[in-house]
Order: C-alpha cells, then sequence, then structure tokens
C-alpha cells in the first residue's frame, strides 16, 4: 500500500446520536440516557468491557433504522479521554472483508477471499482465503482493551478463543496456511500483546500457534464520529512472561 492511502474504513449512516451510558443489563444489552430519555440499547459484544462500560460514561449509538428490532439504537462508540473506541466486535470482520478485497492486509497480500465462515472443527472461522493454489484459513479477533500503550486480549478468559487457535494449529498441520489478526477499534495503541494476566492458557496458545507457523499480525484503526478506519500494523509482542519461561526451565 503506498504512503498516504486510506486503508478499509466502515462509515456510519444514519450519523450516531449523543447518550450517556448507565450500565450494562446482560451480555448483549445495556441502558443509556438518549434524547432525554433512558433506553435499551443493542450491544454487539459479549467482552467484559469493564474499562469501557462506566456509568455516566459519554456513547455513541446507532439508530436501527427500518429493522425491527426490540431496541431503537445500538452502541457504536464509547467516548474516553484520549478519543473513542469502537464497541462493535462484528466491525473488524467487515473491516478486514473490504481491506482483503483491497490487498491491504499485511501478511495476506494477494490473497482472495473463498469463502466467509468456512467450516473449523465443530466451529467456523472467519474467512477461507485462496493464493496461487494455496488456502489460508483466517480469524480475525475484536480488541478494545489498551493498557499503557499495549493492545490486550482478551479482556477475560475465553475457551472460544483457544479452540479456535488450536483449530488454526491442526490446518498448519493439514498443510494449510493459517492465520490470526487482532484489529484493535481504537487510536492508541502501539503495540499488541496476549493478555497473560486475564487468560494465561489463551497467551500460551498463541504463542505454541506462532511457533507452529501461524501468522500472527495486529492492525490498529482510527476512530471518529463518522467511521471506523483501519489504520496500520502495530507490532505484536509474544515473548513468554518470565514466570512461564521458568517454569520451562523447571521442566
Amino acid at each position: 500500500m503506498e504512503a498516504g492511502m486510506r486503508m478499509a474504513g466502515v462509515p456510519f449512516s444514519p450519523p450516531l446520536v449523543p447518550a450517556r451510558f448507565l450500565r450494562r443489563l446482560n451480555r448483549f444489552a445495556a441502558l443509556v440516557e438518549v434524547e432525554g430519555r433512558r433506553a435499551r440499547v443493542h450491544v454487539r459484544n459479549s467482552g467484559r468491557l469493564r474499562e469501557l462500560l462506566s456509568p455516566g460514561r459519554p456513547v455513541l449509538v446507532e439508530p436501527a433504522g427500518a429493522a425491527i428490532r426490540k431496541t431503537r439504537f445500538t452502541l457504536a462508540l464509547v467516548r474516553l479521554p484520549h478519543g473513542y473506541v469502537s464497541a462493535d466486535a462484528h466491525l473488524p470482520n467487515a473491516l478486514v472483508a473490504e481491506a482483503l478485497r483491497r490487498g491491504e492486509v499485511p501478511g495476506l497480500g494477494g490473497y482472495r477471499i473463498l469463502r466467509r465462515e468456512p467450516a473449523m472443527g465443530r466451529g467456523r472461522a472467519d474467512f477461507l482465503l485462496a493464493r496461487a493454489g494455496r488456502q489460508c484459513l483466517l480469524e480475525v479477533k475484536s480488541v478494545t482493551l489498551v493498557e499503557r500503550g499495549v493492545a490486550l486480549f482478551p479482556d477475560a478468559p475465553t475457551l472460544r478463543g483457544r479452540i479456535h487457535l488450536e483449530h488454526l494449529i491442526a490446518a498448519r498441520q493439514r498443510g494449510l496456511e493459517a492465520a490470526i489478526l487482532f484489529v484493535i477499534q481504537r487510536e492508541d495503541a502501539t503495540a499488541f500483546a496476549p493478555n497473560w494476566e486475564a487468560d494465561e492458557a489463551f497467551g500460551g496458545t498463541l504463542h505454541r500457534a506462532w511457533r507452529a507457523g501461524v501468522h500472527v499480525s495486529a492492525l490498529a484503526c482510527r476512530v471518529n464520529r463518522k467511521s471506523v478506519q483501519l489504520d496500520r500494523p502495530i507490532p505484536v509482542r509474544l515473548e513468554l512472561p518470565r514466570c512461564r519461561v521458568r517454569v520451562r526451565e523447571r521442566d
């Protein structure tokens, strides 16, 4: 990609509506104050999001449009002191699909989308890609947690995430290419690392996947009231924490 060119993005249409977050009701619903009234909104993110969703925090919600739904709005962006964070865990797949079509995903240039949500074990991957007779399974993960400039995934233990990694490792053992891409839906990340504190098993499995040849990469986003846009690749830190290294030395 040439310098100065804009990467793939998803615009918000119709425009987002300002609101104030009140509380999380369950994994997929929250209560906000919007247009002077309390309203239940849909949350497209099953993560805990504790660093984002605190009472009184400014948010932006997306009107449901003509769709017949129980809620009029979907939680779209959360306003932090440094800027906006996208809370929509479905959005990265749309961003990556467009970026793949434009050849903008680092390490995956030349690949085309062969199939969306292909079978992977008993579940499904996000993409099956093809290039010059080779196929590649691609898994995409949404990241919203950043601490001291480092984007971290997951924000809570994720058995599902570990299973996805095991399937990618198995794909490599069968001779397929395999990749996992972490999309950081905010602008303040300078590097990515597994969140060892939240889920040490996921971190260990990600490290093992990388050792097995699974391509691991991360992209930060530009986020504003009008759109979310892929911005730039950031370094991935997969070194084992010291405590695990010491355990390995004793084994």
